[in-house]
């Protein structure tokens, strides 16, 4: 089985280039991804392609399955620049996948795609899947969903799956998440059990996390397997802000969301932090996600807790850790932290 994985140098990335290559039924792997990696393993060749500009079909020529994980997080500042690589980008790579005769496509959509719903009770893959419209993460990956389902109606041959995660981590992750995220004021000695004064107890917020390599246990389970549709991917438990306040060793201080997001704009509108508010207007909207498909038609059990992921990114970021591909790239201390500013908080892709 040849598989084309394409932005195969990120945190899902990398880890799911990592699943199939142990595993004998794969026999070639083609990554994709816009500046060529120091990384290698193996059975996997590298092509540097852009999915906004690039010819795609040669590529997935001979594939029998794409894996389409690419994704800008940033410019956060410059939405027309995250459209172009996210939602054109990816009508480019379906209408490759075709042109090419894939046979399936897996398809990386996101917990951010689905509609506000409830945080007391979990829903499954049928809930409506429009995004929040004041968040650009949301919009595109709802965009996208309404382009899956006109390509499918009119694809009917190819196999497509729709996975959608909850929040990815693992350590060689947390530098690329913290420049994403957090920006370069958050101090990478100090993220640490103990050393936190608190955690923001804000109401609704509640978090389904997974681990890069269970989430990547999925893909790889969806490449192999002759499965379809929509998948939720996500760990035991739900993290709500005292879980977090205990794996940090910390209190909760309760904080209105008002204020919590007056904070964060104020952040973000002084170029102090690279996520916009309307992020955060997204977390809190977000559902709860019922996972027993992923169990019972994939196969799938996650083998760290929530809990696991979270601790495995609070280490890395104590010591910036990363890997050999640009968007892992480890923290290299105060002159990488220059150019984070530099460049623009959340200003450059």
């Amino acid at each position: 089985m040849r598989v084309v994985v394409v932005g195969a140098t990120g945190n899902v990335g990398t880890s799911v280039v990592r699943a199939l290559a142990a595993d004998e039924s794969v026999s070639s792997i083609v990554g994709v991804a816009r500046r060529l990696p120091g990384w290698r393993i193996d059975r996997t060749d590298w092509r540097q392609a852009d999915v906004a500009s690039s010819d795609l079909t040669r590529i997935f020529d001979g594939a029998d399955v794409v894996v389409h994980l690419a994704w800008l997080f940033q410019p956060t500042r410059d939405p027309a620049t995250t459209w172009r690589a996210n939602v054109l980008g990816s009508m480019r790579v379906f209408r490759a996948v075709a042109e090419a005769g894939v046979p399936a496509l897996i398809h990386a959509s996101s917990v951010g795609a689905y509609s506000p719903g409830p945080k007391d009770r979990a829903v499954d893959e049928s809930w409506p899947t429009h995004g929040w419209p004041g968040a650009a993460y949301g919009r595109e990956k709802a965009y996208v969903e309404r382009v899956l389902d006109v390509f499918e109606h009119d694809h009917r041959s190819i196999r497509v799956v729709r996975m959608r995660p909850g929040f990815i981590f693992q350590r060689v992750a947390a530098t690329e998440q913290r420049r994403l995220f957090g920006g370069p004021l958050v101090p990478r000695r100090l993220v640490r059990p103990g050393r936190i004064p608190f955690v923001p107890d804000i109401p609704g917020l509640r978090l389904q996390v997974v681990h890069a390599a269970d989430a990547a246990e999925a893909y790889r389970l969806a490449v192999t397997r002759p499965v379809k549709g929509a998948f939720n991917i996500a760990a035991e438990p739900v993290l709500d802000p005292h879980d977090l306040a205990e794996l940090l060793d910390t209190r909760t201080v309760g904080v209105p969301p008002g204020l919590a997001r007056a904070a964060m704009a104020a952040g973000w509108h002084l170029r102090l932090l690279p996520a916009a508010p309307g992020l955060f207007d997204m977390v809190l909207r977000l559902p709860v996600m019922k996972v027993e498909r992923a169990r019972e038609v994939l196969g799938w059990t996650p083998q760290h807790s929530s809990q696991d992921a979270i601790r495995e990114m609070i280490a890395g970021l104590n010591e910036g850790a990363g890997m050999e591909t640009a968007p892992l790239a480890p923290d290299r201390g105060p002159v990488s932290r220059i150019k984070e500013f530099a460049t623009g908080v959340g200003g450059r892709p």
